[in-house]
């Protein structure tokens, strides 16, 4: 065994133990890069979406009623050629309470759900979920629902609850974007954040026709962080963009920015990974296009880091977790009461 390897110090181990991950990870994204992914060819049953009106207080009661019809022509759809998985789902978006201002059944899908009253809400928290999110996914992954961007918008707004009965918040579970597959090429480039970044702008704008008194704070998980960054490198002199009050980013791979202060300058940016996240051995570069920029919770990048606990990547929301308290009071603006990593 070579001499570095027998000191009895836990230390050296520890430290090779890390760059083999890291090693392994490098590896498998550049694997990634060449795999090739053929098309099905099948026809999509699901029908496209119906036309809605524009976002606006008065407007709002109409879009939650469309999109809900929606919904129930594609579980229709979804029992007649027997899609399981989309059936569970969207059964659940039927029950009583459930409001969606967005709706796509077509291929993985997309929807935007709100808990909430977003007209009278003082601050509108907006959780952007990351790679490998799906309709199918929406609600239920692994036995872990605060890891999904519904279960996860009511496990805050349900904390928030327990700070204050009218916390004032509104939560939005937004998947409005074709978030990328986790075994994929796309995940290492930024083009799909690129195109939900756009979908995120035109979405604050709707948030600032209805509520302009707002001030908002993005929740954004994964590679959500990148859509965020990308989203605030360009909307940072818009009105609308300008009620962004707070960013956090936690399991974060990058956000293309090469610090904090790009994604805006009165903007309180945050970041949080928990001690047992994988996403800590994911290299942290961008060259040529590939890789997402430096690592958020880096001193270098100058984000205020919070503490998030012994939690993995699908943990920063579960029910009494230092994350899902911290990431509250984010979302409730209450910079604070949040506690440093």
């Amino acid at each position: 065994m070579p001499p570095h390897l027998t000191t009895t110090s836990p230390r050296p181990a520890r430290r090779q133990a890390r760059r083999l991950r890291r090693a392994t990870a490098a590896a498998a994204s550049i694997g990634v890069v060449l795999l090739t992914t053929a098309g099905t060819g099948h026809a999509d049953p699901y029908a496209a979406p119906v036309a809605v009106p524009g976002m606006a207080p008065s407007t709002l009661d109409v879009r939650y009623a469309a999109e809900r019809r929606s919904i129930e022509e594609a579980l229709k759809t979804a029992e007649k050629v027997g899609d399981t998985d989309r059936r569970r789902t969207l059964g659940a978006f039927l029950q009583p309470g459930r409001r969606f201002l967005y709706f796509d059944p077509r291929g993985r899908g997309r929807a935007i759900e709100v808990v909430g009253d977003l007209t009278r809400a003082r601050r509108v928290a907006v959780l952007v979920p990351g790679a490998d999110t799906t309709l199918s996914t929406f609600d239920k992954r692994g036995g872990k629902p605060w890891s999904t961007p519904g279960g996860g918008a009511r496990a805050v707004y349900q904390q928030a609850r327990s700070l204050s009965p009218e916390p004032g918040l509104a939560v939005v579970a937004w998947l409005g974007y074709a978030a990328p597959k986790t075994f994929s090429s796309d995940v290492l480039t930024a083009e799909r954040a690129a195109e939900g970044a756009v979908r995120l702008r035109k979405f604050m704008k709707g948030v600032h026709q209805v509520n302009p008194g707002a001030s908002v704070g993005l929740l954004c998980h994964s590679y959500g962080s990148v859509v965020c960054g990308q989203a605030a490198l360009g909307g940072s002199n818009r009105a609308a963009w300008k009620q962004v009050t707070d960013i956090a980013l936690y399991g974060s791979p990058g956000t293309t920015a090469w610090s904090a202060s790009r994604l805006g300058g009165t903007t309180r940016v945050w970041a949080g990974r928990g001690s047992t996240d994988w996403m800590e051995d994911v290299p942290h570069v961008r060259f040529l296009g590939l890789g997402l920029g430096p690592d958020p919770v880096s001193t270098g990048f100058g984000a205020r880091v919070f503490e998030t606990g012994q939690g993995g990547h699908s943990d920063y929301l579960a029910p009494r977790s230092a994350s899902l308290r911290n990431l509250t009071d984010i979302a409730l603006g209450r910079a604070s009461a949040v506690t440093p990593g």
